[in-house]
């Protein structure tokens, strides 16, 4: 392992209705990955609270951007030296529902925040009822050991254009919290578009999902080329992979895709 590598890990856990536990989880599994070189850690989607159906409990289970959940990854980053990135509920607007919001946290603080933009209203499931959508920003995006970073979050993997915001804005890995409903073909439809997202935009991306029996599993972080560096199955665990930031410009010296495209993505 070069010492030019940087160490990304994705995080499996079922986070649960306890903020508390939830935090303690984080906790405890941001030191595995630490302990086998992880530099950057990310969470699944709801990591601070999570309940199956939704109910009335998230919003008061909602939190500011200033409150407790992000104060202590701050916390748990600067006596680390990692940037951990998790999703979040925060409070919304109308009181009624919340933000489905990613955080990527350092010693020094927030250095991202990503609402998602595309809400899971489909396979019979109303996100959108109970989670206010994210509005549309310039991509979110943060710098540590020589690569940019980029948030996006789980439905956004179908929409492709989202990725390709990302890679536009000089991102060189994606970072994807998850909450990837089963069903069926949905680990073939997860696994296809990560890989997909990657190849396209010839860049990194890590996904982070919950494990069975809500998420499908199966966090990765695949390369430029789609082929997947590290993996775990359907347990909670993390998986690191130790990225060369220089793969990127050799993999787009060969498939220059990005340079030879036609056209742009435009907000709708």
């Amino acid at each position: 392992m070069s010492h030019d590598t940087v160490g990304v890990a994705v995080a499996q856990f079922a986070p649960a209705a306890s903020r508390e536990g939830n935090l303690a989880d984080i906790d405890a599994t941001t030191r595995t990955a630490v302990s086998r070189g992880a530099r950057v850690v990310v969470f699944p989607e709801y990591s601070s609270y999570f309940v199956d159906p939704f109910d009335d409990s998230l919003a008061q289970n909602a939190e500011d951007l200033d409150g407790p959940f992000v104060s202590a990854l701050t916390t748990l980053a600067a006596e680390l030296d990692v940037i951990v990135v998790a999703g979040l509920l925060e409070r919304a607007d109308d009181g009624r529902r919340v933000r489905n919001t990613v955080v990527a946290v350092g010693a020094d603080g927030i250095r991202a925040v990503y609402r998602k933009l595309h809400l899971y209203d489909a396979f019979g499931q109303r996100e959108s009822d109970w989670v206010e959508p994210g509005e549309i920003s310039p991509p979110q995006t943060f710098d540590a050991h020589g690569l940019r970073f980029g948030l996006m979050t789980c439905y956004d993997l179908r929409f492709p254009e989202v990725a390709r915001t990302l890679a536009d804005a000089g991102v060189e890995v994606a970072l994807v919290p998850a909450e990837w409903v089963r069903g069926p073909l949905k680990e073939h439809h997860w696994r296809t578009l990560v890989q997909a997202r990657a190849i396209e935009n010839t860049f990194f991306v890590a996904a982070a999902d919950h494990p069975p029996p809500l998420g499908v599993g199966h966090s990765m972080i695949v390369d430029p080329q789609g082929v997947a560096l590290a993996q775990v199955g359907t347990a909670t665990d993390v998986a690191v992979a130790h990225i060369d930031p220089d793969a990127i410009a050799r993999v787009r010296r060969v498939n220059p895709a990005l340079a030879l495209r036609r056209f742009r993505v435009t907000p709708r």
